[in-house]
């Protein structure tokens, strides 16, 4: 179950992270370097969640499983 949780909430942080870049790329017209910021916020957190489920998949905490078809 805190597998899960730490995958929502990643998640959840890498939504919230490439919304902001968006944001900032409307209101600061480059500006600023806010919009780089969050997208590469996004792109370590994106790299981090896949990297936690590998481990837990190595692990045996979560056990994957095929797409049936």
């Amino acid at each position: 179950m805190f597998g899960k949780i730490i995958v929502v909430a990643t998640l959840l942080a890498i939504l919230y992270n490439l919304g902001a870049g968006l944001y900032f790329m409307m209101v600061d017209h480059g500006g600023t370097g806010r919009t780089v910021g969050a997208l590469t916020r996004r792109i370590g957190l994106s790299v981090a969640l896949i990297l936690f489920v590998m481990l837990c998949i190595a692990l045996g905490w979560i056990q994957p499983h095929g797409v049936n078809g």
